[in-house]
C-alpha cells in the first residue's frame, strides 16, 4: 500500500471502526481528494451497501456531527445500525418504486455513495433515479466500476454496462456545446463533472453551472492569427497567397468555400484516423 494513504485521515478511521468492512486501498485517496471539502458541514450522507455498518462509523467521524449518515442495504438485520445513530433503509437499489419512496422520505441530499450489488441494473439505477434529488455542489459516486469488465458474474464486457453508461454521460454533457446543435437532456441540465478513477467514478452535481456554452472573444482585434487546426498544410498555402494576412479569411463566403472543400475532405480523416489507430494499439498494449 502507498505509504501516503497510511497518513490519511479516512484511512485511520476506517481501520480503527468498531465493525468489520472491507475496501480497496486506493479507495481512500479518492475519498480525500472527494470528500474533504464536506467535512464538518451539514450534509445527508447515503451509502449503499452497509454489510456490518464499519463504513458508516467512518464517515461518522469523517464527516463530523453535523452530517447526517444514512445506510441501504438489502438485509434487514442492518437496522440494527439504528441504534448507532444511523438512519438505515432496507430495500433494493434496482427498483424505482424504493427509490420513489426513498426521496420522498429523505428529500434532497448531498452525497451518495454506490457500495451496493455491482452489477449494471442496480449501479444504472442509483445514478438514473438519484440525479433529480442531489443538491447543487452534490455528489454520486459509484465504486467497484471494475466490475464493469468482469464477465462471470456481471456478464461484461457489455453494451450495457456500468462503464458504458457513464461514457454515455460523457457524451451527454457535450450537449451544452453549441456545436452538437442536440437538445439538452436533464442529464446535460444537473452533470457538471464527470471523473474517472481506477474502479471508482465520480459525478459532480451543478444545475448552476450547466448552462449551454457560448463562444466568447475579447476586445482586441485580431492582426494575423490564421486557423490551421483543420487543414496546415491549405492554410499555409493560403498565407502564402494571402499577403495581406486574412483576406481572405476575413471574407465568410471565402471562408465557407473553403471549410466545405477542405476541412470537411475525407481523405484527410482517412490520413488523420490511421495515425489515431497506431496510437490507440500503444494505447491498448
Amino acid at each position: 500500500m502507498n505509504k501516503d494513504t497510511k497518513k490519511l485521515l479516512i484511512y485511520k478511521l476506517f481501520k480503527n471502526s468498531k465493525k468489520f468492512s472491507i475496501k480497496w486501498s486506493n479507495y481512500f485517496q479518492v475519498y480525500e481528494k472527494i470528500f474533504s471539502s464536506y467535512r464538518n458541514k451539514k450534509i445527508k450522507f447515503v451509502e449503499i451497501g452497509v454489510a456490518n455498518g464499519g463504513s458508516l462509523f467512518m464517515w461518522q467521524k469523517y464527516f463530523g456531527k453535523n452530517a447526517k449518515i444514512i445506510g441501504i442495504d438489502l438485509n434487514p438485520r442492518a437496522k440494527k445500525l439504528e441504534k448507532h445513530g444511523f438512519k438505515i433503509y432496507i430495500g433494493n437499489q434496482s427498483n424505482e418504486k424504493f427509490w420513489n419512496y426513498f426521496y420522498k422520505k429523505e428529500g434532497k441530499i448531498d452525497i451518495i455513495l454506490d457500495d451496493g450489488g455491482h452489477k449494471n441494473l442496480q449501479q444504472i439505477s442509483t445514478v438514473h433515479y438519484s440525479l433529480p434529488h442531489i443538491k447543487d455542489g452534490g455528489k454520486i459516486i459509484v465504486e467497484d466500476t471494475s466490475t464493469s469488465y468482469l464477465k462471470k458474474e456481471f456478464g461484461n464486457p457489455s453494451k450495457y454496462s456500468f462503464i458504458n453508461y457513464a461514457k454515455n454521460i460523457v457524451d451527454n454533457i457535450h450537449r451544452r456545446s453549441p456545436l452538437l446543435r442536440k437538445k439538452i437532456s436533464f442529464y446535460s441540465k444537473k452533470i457538471f463533472l464527470v471523473e474517472f478513477f481506477e474502479s471508482i467514478v465520480v459525478l459532480s452535481i451543478d444545475s448552476r453551472k450547466c448552462f449551454q456554452n457560448k463562444e466568447v472573444s475579447n476586445k482586441a482585434q485580431n492582426e494575423w492569427a490564421i486557423d490551421y487546426r483543420h487543414n496546415e498544410y491549405f492554410e499555409k498555402l493560403k498565407s502564402k497567397f494571402d499577403k495581406k494576412y486574412g483576406l481572405l479569411n476575413k471574407r465568410s463566403f471565402f471562408r465557407r468555400i473553403i471549410r466545405k472543400i477542405f476541412y470537411r475532405n475525407f481523405i484527410f480523416n482517412i490520413l488523420d484516423n490511421q495515425k489515431i489507430k497506431k496510437i490507440l494499439r500503444d494505447l491498448n498494449n
